[in-house]
């Protein structure tokens, strides 16, 4: 368990420990998404409540997970771009799970998982943030610093690649 420095001010309404036990899941899940590596994704969680630490934001209550989510979706935007990560095969493109405890998947749900991860970063980021962290059109406006019709048009398109690859996979088998 992390500890926060002893003079560090009150980020919200909760402590750093329970920032961090609320979100810290969420936050590896979704740059597992991105990186399709655990150990990748946790350092990735783990730069980004140093950040929480260091920069010390002010934080409304109850849009502490807003923050965090913006910065570890930039941090892992910032990791696909850098060099070295191109240059790097980390192994296998299929990511086994997304829930934080391991289950056994169905076969469309795992199609599912698949598909979402082969979709380009602009939908990918609405999908993640839309279905899997249960953000409105409007929060993901604000997360992603995009207009709303933006947001809405992402969207749209994000579900019609997803139908097309599973109807696609239907066919095949």
């Amino acid at each position: 368990m992390y500890q926060t420095p002893k003079d560090t001010k009150l980020l919200s309404r909760l402590s750093f420990e329970e920032i961090y036990d609320k979100y810290a899941n969420d936050l590896i899940r979704t740059a597992y998404f991105y990186l399709k590596d655990k150990q990748k994704a946790e350092d990735v969680c783990q730069e980004t409540f140093i950040k929480l630490i260091t920069k010390q934001p002010i934080l409304e209550d109850g849009r502490e997970k807003t923050w965090l989510l913006t910065v570890t979706i930039n941090s892992c935007k910032d990791i696909l771009k850098s060099s070295w990560f191109k240059k790097t095969d980390l192994g296998d493109d299929h990511f086994l799970t997304i829930a934080a405890h391991e289950n056994k998947k169905s076969e469309l749900e795992e199609d599912l998982l698949i598909a979402i991860s082969a979709l380009p970063a602009k939908f990918k980021d609405v999908v993640l943030l839309h279905y899997y962290q249960g953000y409105g059109v409007n929060e993901i406006s604000q997360i992603l610093k995009i207009s709303l019709g933006t947001v809405s048009s992402r969207l749209s398109r994000a579900r019609q690649k997803l139908q097309k690859h599973l109807e696609n996979l239907k066919y095949e088998q």
